[in-house]
């Protein structure tokens, strides 16, 4: 059979209209309802992606109308995103995703009502404030068959990835040591705001205080470093050194992690002198340690250097791009970011807690 060149350019026009087709609707933006106001990293949020030509927000779910106020004025938001109910907002707006910036208490009920309309979820760390409200989650995301993720600054840290390239390259041989130090002076101290303050020093709405705030990084990195590991045992030390100004929950949290022939050291403060997120990691020949964002400081044989960090690959380089390659394209959310990863980071937590209750060490159901 004999085809025309008239026909075979049709088909050929037809192939690549099919393929431009696909890749527009691979970049329009990702449509997302931000449920809540309360944590603080919801106006880093705002400053950093509200103009992204990927991202639409098309409703803010907020119970507090004087909140939503304050933020409309600050960051110029259209006054209909404005939903006082979360469940509404879902329901009006149709997104592809929900973004919690609530307490960490209300990423259940979150989830619950993400779940009910079949829609994605991100929270701010950690997942939840006790195993019972994790166990809770879970189930809720799987019927409903939805990917729920959990978004840490630190994931998205050059640093963190060229340590975790060269603990699994062999460059070090098997870890032996973890050492994660995470926070800042104190939530007063460093002025964050009111409505953040108020459930972050509450230990129902945020689990406890740094323990919680800031030994979710750690718990992240050491499970994420340990290829999705339980430790075998959880050891906490909780102190409140400054309990004139955070009277219900601890400021300073040291967890011990132990695994077959590894321990990790979780530092989680707000008494640092300064701001901090960085790890150390030793092997059986040699160790690494990140330095802010970018650089680590290897030492394998002889003297130590400073190498900077490769770029991330392509989705899994920040929150937003891997969401929507998780939404539009099904990919599988990179292991710091998961489910599965930060149900182990609350069991860490929440045995964490009861060992400094106790002031004994908690053996992890196996």
């Amino acid at each position: 059979m004999r085809i025309s060149v008239a026909v075979l350019i049709s088909a050929l026009c037809l192939v690549c209209t099919a393929e431009l087709s696909a890749q527009a609707g691979n970049q329009r933006p990702l449509k997302v309802v931000i449920a809540g106001l309360v944590h603080g990293h919801a106006s880093g949020f705002l400053e950093r992606y509200q103009h992204r030509p990927d991202l639409e927000i098309v409703a803010i779910a907020e119970p507090r109308r004087d909140l939503f106020d304050q933020y409309a004025k600050k960051f110029n938001l259209d006054l209909k995103l404005y939903y006082s109910d979360l469940d509404e907002a879902i329901q009006k707006t149709h997104p592809d995703a929900v973004l919690g910036y609530t307490s960490t208490y209300d990423h259940r009920r979150v989830v619950e009502v993400a779940a009910r309309h079949h829609v994605a979820v991100m929270v701010e760390k950690p997942l939840a404030v006790s195993v019972a409200d994790a166990r809770a989650i879970k189930p809720a995301a799987e019927s409903a068959k939805i990917p729920v993720l959990v978004n840490y600054e630190t994931t998205w840290y050059r640093s963190n990835h060229a340590a975790y390239d060269l603990v699994h390259d062999g460059s070090m041989g098997e870890v032996r040591r973890i050492v994660v130090h995470d926070g800042h002076p104190g939530p007063k101290e460093i002025g964050v705001q009111p409505e953040f303050f108020a459930w972050l020093t509450d230990p129902k709405l945020d689990g406890a205080g740094a323990l919680f705030d800031f030994g979710c990084y750690g718990a992240d990195l050491a499970t994420w470093l340990m290829e999705g590991r339980r430790p075998d045992s959880v050891t906490a030390v909780l102190q409140q050194i400054k309990p004139e100004i955070y009277p219900h929950v601890d400021d300073e949290a040291t967890v011990v992690l132990t695994y077959p022939k590894a321990v990790a050291i979780l530092q989680a403060s707000w008494n640092w002198p300064f701001d901090r997120k960085d790890m150390e990691v030793y092997g059986q020949h040699g160790q690494v340690f990140t330095i802010k964002h970018d650089d680590v400081r290897v030492r394998l044989t002889g003297d130590e250097k400073v190498v900077p960090g490769k770029p991330i690959a392509v989705p899994y380089d920040d929150s937003i791009s891997e969401l929507r390659a998780v939404v539009f394209d099904g990919v599988k959310p990179d292991a710091l970011t998961s489910l599965d990863t930060n149900m182990i980071v609350v069991e860490i937590l929440d045995a964490a807690r009861r060992s400094a209750v106790s002031g004994t060490t908690m053996r992890l159901e196996k």
